[in-house]
Formats: C-alpha cells, sequence, structure tokens
C-alpha cells in the first residue's frame, strides 16, 4: 500500500450529502460508493473488500462521515487498519452488539459486538448512549473489555463515575451515530436517543483532552424514502449538526495534535 493521505472524507452511499458540499468545505473529499452493491445494512464480503479497496488511499486521522445508520459497520472496517493497541469511544443510541442473524457477515447491528470478538487490537470499548434496559442485554462474553455508560448516568451527570476504569493511556478511536441525539439536534432513520449537542461536544472533549485521537466518524443521516416535506426538514436539521460538528471536531483536532 501506498502513502496513506490525512483527509476527511465523506463515504456517499446514498447520496444524502447536500450537492457539491465537498467543494464548499476545505479538506473535505467525497467518495461515491453507491455504485457498490451489498451494502445496505448488511455489509457482503465483495463489498467489504471493495470498500477497503476505496478508502485505503486515506489515512485514519481525520473526520469520516459514514452516511446513514445503515452503513455504520464501516466503523469496523476503518478500525480493522490499526495496527497497535488502541479503544474505541462509541456514542451511539443502539448497542449495536445484537446476535447476528448471519454469522458470517458484517451488519450494523453486530459491527460493534465484532470488533470485540475479532479485533485483537481493540483492547476497550466505551459505549455511550443506551439506554441502561438495553445495556442490560449485551452477552457476557462481551462485558470483559467494555466500559458503558447508560442514557440514565449521563443525564444524571454519573459519567465520572466510570473514568477510573477508562484505559487512558491508549490511543483512541471515536465513533458517532447520530441518532444518541435528541430529535431537535438531529434526525436518524432508526429510534432516537435524548441528548442535547452540547453534551456530546462536552464528552468528546474529555476525550480529546485525555488521549490522543486516531480519526472520528460520523454516522446518522435520515434516509431519502421520507417525504419530501419531512426529508427538507430533516436534512436541513442534520446540515446545521453536521457543520457543528464539523467546526467542532476540526477545532479538537488542532488543539491537541
Amino acid at each position: 500500500m501506498g502513502l496513506e493521505i490525512e483527509q476527511n472524507i465523506i463515504l456517499d452511499f446514498s447520496h444524502i450529502y447536500p450537492e457539491g458540499i465537498e467543494s464548499q468545505v476545505k479538506g473535505l473529499k467525497r467518495i461515491d460508493v453507491s455504485d457498490i452493491s451489498g451494502t445496505d445494512m448488511y455489509c457482503s464480503e465483495e463489498a467489504e473488500k471493495e470498500l477497503s479497496e476505496r478508502i485505503s488511499p486515506y489515512g485514519l486521522h481525520g473526520i469520516h462521515f459514514l452516511d446513514n445508520g445503515n452503513y455504520h459497520y464501516m466503523t469496523r472496517i476503518f478500525t480493522d487498519r490499526i495496527r497497535e493497541p488502541f479503544a474505541l469511544v462509541l456514542y451511539d443510541n443502539h448497542t449495536d452488539m445484537q446476535k447476528p442473524e448471519f454469522p458470517q457477515i458484517l451488519s450494523c447491528g453486530d459491527w460493534a459486538g465484532a470488533a470485540l470478538r475479532g479485533n485483537p487490537y481493540l483492547k476497550q470499548m466505551i459505549l455511550a448512549g443506551p439506554e441502561q434496559s438495553t445495556l442490560d442485554e449485551i452477552e457476557p462474553e462481551l462485558r470483559k473489555k467494555l466500559i458503558c455508560i447508560s442514557r440514565e448516568e449521563i443525564e444524571e451527570r454519573k459519567v465520572d463515575d466510570k473514568l477510573p476504569l477508562i484505559k487512558m493511556d491508549l490511543p483512541v478511536y471515536i465513533s458517532i451515530d447520530k441518532d444518541v441525539l435528541d430529535r431537535s439536534e438531529a434526525r436518524t432513520n432508526w429510534d432516537q436517543g435524548e441528548m442535547p449537542l452540547f453534551v456530546l461536544e462536552k464528552l468528546l472533549l474529555e476525550v480529546f483532552e485525555h488521549q490522543p485521537v486516531i480519526g472520528v466518524d460520523i454516522c446518522g443521516e435520515c434516509s431519502l424514502l421520507e417525504p419530501l416535506r419531512e426529508l427538507m426538514e430533516d436534512e436541513h436539521v442534520n446540515k446545521v449538526t453536521n457543520d457543528a460538528l464539523y467546526r467542532f471536531l476540526s477545532s479538537m483536532f488542532r488543539r491537541f495534535d
């Protein structure tokens, strides 16, 4: 493999991102992957190989937009490229650790569990956002390297209670599913949590202040299949939040690099 380029990228699966946005935002590149079949919710072996090849010229350092939550498994494909011990910090309204219906196929519902089972460099995962009742359903075998921070603990400001359990000496990769946010801040194609954007930014700042950040990805766009009026409103809400997250994360990388 040749020299990797450090680049903020959009992975364009569904054409949900505004046309021409990459020409308006400095340092942002669009990679069109809409022609790859076998990618929606489940990722076939052939699709996984092609996606890996498409992103191979680009380094992990930067901000990666992954389209809607059906493609959140891209976090697994990105982090499989890390060749040093690391931690994954995941903000999500879901665990993404469902028991897979097809264990041999990468999916948006089980990619996090697959990463915990199969990535030897992943030493710890910090999962923040799901309700406690959902976290209680996680298989015991996955809990060995997992630190969970429930929606209730975030709302009750008990996050600090988990800090002693976090391995601060590890570099981290951060993955954000905007379905962790309240609907006033994001509109996604899955059910959502109630976190305000300013709380997410505060949690992100804590990570950047204490650990080196390898890269960040963001998913959680809405579906193009929505009725037109709803789609226009949802796209506007998401654009505002995507712009805010892009500015915030770009400033974090400049500040802490």
